[in-house]
Parts: C-alpha cells; structure tokens; sequence
C-alpha cells in the first residue's frame, strides 16, 4: 500500500470527519510522516483489545453522521452524499484492514503487532442502517440507560441487572406495564404511567426490568430527578427524530406545595408544552397517590381551599393514561417471593424454618415487601456460608 497516498485518502473524509480526531487514527496518521510514533501507536490499540479492525469497526458503524441522522428521520438522501458515503467506506476499509507490517519500518529489530479482523464495511454499514430503530446511532448505539446532567444527557455504563424472570409477585401489575411498553416498541401510542403504592414492592425494578429485557429491541431509559422536570421539555424534543423509544424514568416522585415542578409536569403531561411524541412515555413512581407532601400548614384554611388542593393533586394523577397498584404483599405473597429467592440463591432452609425466620425479619425490618424479602434471603445465605 502507498501510505502517502492512502494518508491523503483519510484525510478527504467528510460524513466520517470525527474518526480523524479520533486518538488513535490521529496517531497512526502521524506515524506515516514519522515511524517513531509506531510502538506509541501499538500501545493506544493494545490498551482498546489489540485488535485495529475491531476498533475501526465499532467507530465506523456507531459515528454520528449527516448520512445516518437523515436515514433516522427518513429523509431522502442527495446523490452527492450517497456518493461520498460509498467513497469514504472504501477507504475506511481499507484502514480497518491496515496490517502492522504495513506501517512499521523493516529493520532487524522486531516490532510489535496489532491483530486484525476481516470485516465488510460497506455491506455491515447498509446492513446497520436498516437496524436504525433497534440498535441506534451514536451515544445511543453503546449504551441503553441514560441520566441528565448540566450537559444534557450522560451514560449510565453499568445499570441495574434486575431481570423479570428473576422478580416474583406482582405479575399482573408488571404484565399490565410489559403490554404498554411494547405497544410503545411496535410504533403504536403509549400511555405514561404511574407506579404507585408500599416502598419495596419493586416498583422501580418493574421498570428497570423491562428495559433490561427490551433494550434489544430499541427500548433506552432515561433516568430523571424530580428537580429535572424542567429540562423535559428540551429532552422530548431533541429526541423527537429518534427512531429508538424512550421511557422518561422518574423515581419516587413527590412535590411540596407550590412546587414549581409539580405545575411543570402537569404541563407536560398534558401536551402543552411539546407535542405527543410516539416514540417517549414518561414512565414514575410514587409512594403518595396524589404525590404531595402533606405539612400542617397545607391543612389550614377554609373547606373551599382544602378541597381545590385535593382536587389539584388528583388532577395530575389523573393525567398518567395507567395507574398501577403495588400494595404490601400479605403473607401468602410475600412468602411466594421469599421461596422464589430462596431458590435463585440456593438457600437450604426447610420451609417451616424458612417461613418463621422470613416472617421474623419482616418484623424488624420495616414489614413484608419484595426488597424484604430478597434481604431475608442474602442475609441467611451469608450466614450459611459463613457457619459453612
């Protein structure tokens, strides 16, 4: 290969522009004009799996670009763009299938080698832009579950694990949430909904959950904090194009009168401060049903003021299309949940044993629920191991 020649090559690219200001591509680059820069070159792909053609690969098919964000919104695609998108692939390629013994100087000395993988760009790249809706684009491609900053949106790299085959109880509420959600993946309207109900009761691993489950399928989670609400607005818009879909997570909602946010939300809810979007539902959860913090003071004044305030609470309640109940399980459910653990963790404790000491740890420790349960059982296991 004429590395002079292929160096001009890289630097013609235009829709994949940031691959150059990428560290490595950047250093091999320079490593053309000087070959001192070679082992520094092999140390970067060493640190990123040693392998170029790996890396190359997963840059070229997650880049943000003009070509990928107009197939997102399904606009047509001007010939000049098609053209260079063909032009630039050929010549990424040819990078992907860049061999160590093609860059370093031929010398007595033995040099260190990266590994390579044969790919096909072109046909892969055609293949992923027809998987737009499933596996994404960009930030959106390499992770599923987001947070908000000042920045605007963030990775969550290591989310929660909580599967649903792994959750006992509660399985009609969670059926209940699963068929929205996949009325949301299948391109049909959604309806926000709102799980409401005991602490522990697994609300938020419900939710977790499914996009754990279904994020293959397109599903992203965005976490948000109450005091977020106000960035929502800006949020559902800039994923309006988005051919993916969005659960808008907020957990353990509650407001304090006057709240700001509490109007914010409603506004929300409503439509009136963006359009529906078919591709974002706004998935929370709550232990009040009507979401505010109850003072003293709230309870003053006449009956006319006390009952505009309930009517205003139950008013953005009402604005969720699905409410779903998780209650204290009683005693029939919560031992179902424990036995379910128990099973998942290898406990051996006879059932009799089982039941008296599950029943025993409720007491102490805040009553039956699920996240009690799953705590009865880690905690004897640790026991066992240790008496073992």
């Amino acid at each position: 290969m004429d590395l002079k020649q292929f160096q001009m090559e890289l630097e013609t690219l235009t829709l994949f522009h940031r691959i150059l200001e990428d560290e490595i591509v950047d250093l091999l680059i320079q490593t053309i004009d000087d070959s001192t820069y070679y082992c520094r070159l092999c140390s970067k792909i060493y640190d990123q799996g040693a392998n170029l053609s790996d890396y190359i690969y997963k840059m070229v098919m997650n880049d943000e670009n003009i070509y990928v964000l107009n197939k997102a919104k399904n606009k047509t695609i001007v010939p000049s763009i098609e053209n260079s998108l063909k032009r630039e692939l050929k010549i990424l390629q040819k990078l992907c299938d860049l061999k160590s013994k093609e860059v370093h100087i031929q010398s007595d000395i033995e040099y260190p080698e990266w590994e390579n993988t044969s790919y096909s760009l072109e046909k892969d790249y055609y293949q992923r832009i027809e998987e737009l809706p499933k596996k994404g684009y960009g930030i959106f491609a390499k992770y599923f579950v987001f947070g908000i900053d000042e920045q605007g949106l963030y990775p969550i790299r290591h989310p929660d694990t909580q599967s649903l085959k792994e959750m006992t109880g509660y399985q009609q509420q969670r059926n209940v949430l699963i068929k929205n959600t996949l009325a949301l993946l299948q391109g049909m309207k959604a309806n926000n909904a709102l799980l409401y109900g005991d602490a522990g009761t697994g609300k938020s691993s419900t939710i977790k959950a499914i996009v754990n489950e279904y994020h293959t399928e397109g599903l992203r989670l965005i976490e948000v904090k109450k005091k977020q609400i106000a960035q929502l607005p800006s949020i559902i818009e800039m994923l309006a194009d988005n051919p993916l879909k969005f659960i808008i997570f907020i957990d353990d909602l509650s407001f304090s009168s006057n709240d700001d946010d509490y109007i914010a939300l409603k506004n929300i809810l409503e439509g009136s401060t963006t359009s529906n979007k078919m591709n974002v539902v706004i998935y929370a959860t709550s232990n009040r049903r009507h979401f505010m913090k109850e003072t003293f003071s709230d309870r003053e004044g006449d009956e006319m003021h006390r009952n505009d305030t309930i009517q205003e609470t139950m008013s953005l309640a009402a604005r969720f299309g699905l409410t779903i109940t998780f209650q204290k399980p009683g005693s029939n459910l919560y031992m179902e949940i424990v036995k379910q653990y128990a099973k998942e963790y290898e406990l051996n404790l006879d059932e009799h044993e089982l039941k008296i000491k599950a029943e025993a740890f409720a007491i102490r420790n805040n009553g039956r629920s699920a996240r009690t349960a799953k705590q009865f059982v880690e905690y004897e296991k640790i026991n066992q191991s240790i008496l073992d």
